[in-house]
């Protein structure tokens, strides 16, 4: 369920904006994706497990404000971002 050392660094190197940047809204939306796809996975399986579900609806609630952070300072980094990763909005 959690993100291998390799995955989370690959997913850095995508998402990053410079050679030392791991903390952007990015890189984090970027990792937080990766996280819910994970948990979604997991939850197909095991529909009963209401402790990950509720640690999902979390991180979905993370990477909303994130977003709605991003959109607020930067719409083109916003649209790129949502593009890049795939999101609907």
């Amino acid at each position: 369920m959690s993100i291998t050392a390799e995955r989370r660094t690959a997913l850095i190197g995508e998402y990053q904006a410079g050679p030392t940047d791991t903390g952007s809204p990015e890189v984090q939306v970027a990792l937080l994706s990766e996280r819910i796809s994970n948990l979604t996975e997991h939850l197909k399986t095991h529909a009963k497990d209401f402790h990950s579900r509720r640690g999902l609806l979390m991180l979905v609630g993370r990477r909303r404000r994130l977003l709605d952070y991003l959109k607020k300072k930067d719409q083109t980094r916003y649209e790129s971002v949502i593009a890049r990763i795939g999101l609907r909005r």
